[in-house]
């Protein structure tokens, strides 16, 4: 599982006209093969990951058939489905968990100094996210990186507002 970074200015006009830059991180790659009585289809699916670093994260599959492509699609779902993840300082307001399908995940906050304490698709959810201190743990066995995403965005939909 390899997770790749890129920066993209985001030029579209808010308000004063202001620049907003998104992390994007490809969690997956996946080649899928259509077999049809005139030979095999080769398509790609990507998941993607994209955040502002200030509390905003999305996610989103893309499918073509070529890679590019697909991360592109990608991109761009997951800007459409940007979530607002409730913060306390730099890590989050309370312990929670996610499960989604056969994933099952823990999300416990962190005192300043520790980190992101995480897989690699979790962490990439986080540093999208601009969580900096965090404990995670994937309770059960699967780690299916499609799954993984959907159950921490579960999680971090529970969490509530600091007081």
């Amino acid at each position: 599982m390899n997770v790749q970074n890129r920066q993209h200015q985001n030029t579209q006009a808010q308000g004063q006209g202001q620049e907003k830059a998104f992390l994007e991180k490809v969690i997956f790659i996946n080649r899928v093969t259509k077999v049809t009585k005139g030979g095999k289809n080769l398509g790609f699916s990507a998941l993607v990951v994209v955040g502002d670093q200030d509390g905003s994260a999305g996610f989103a599959l893309g499918k073509a058939n070529e890679v590019a492509e697909a991360i592109k699609k990608g991109i761009k779902k997951a800007k459409k489905s940007l979530v607002v993840i409730n913060k306390k300082g730099t890590t989050i307001p309370h312990e929670v968990h996610g499960d989604f399908g056969a994933v099952a995940i823990l999300l416990k906050p962190a005192l300043d100094g520790t980190g992101v304490i995480a897989g690699s698709t979790i962490r990439a959810i986080c540093e999208c996210a601009g969580i900096h201190n965090i404990l995670t743990k994937i309770l059960k066995k699967s780690t299916n990186p499609v799954n993984v995403v959907k159950a921490t965005f579960m999680a971090f939909n529970q969490l509530k507002k600091a007081q």
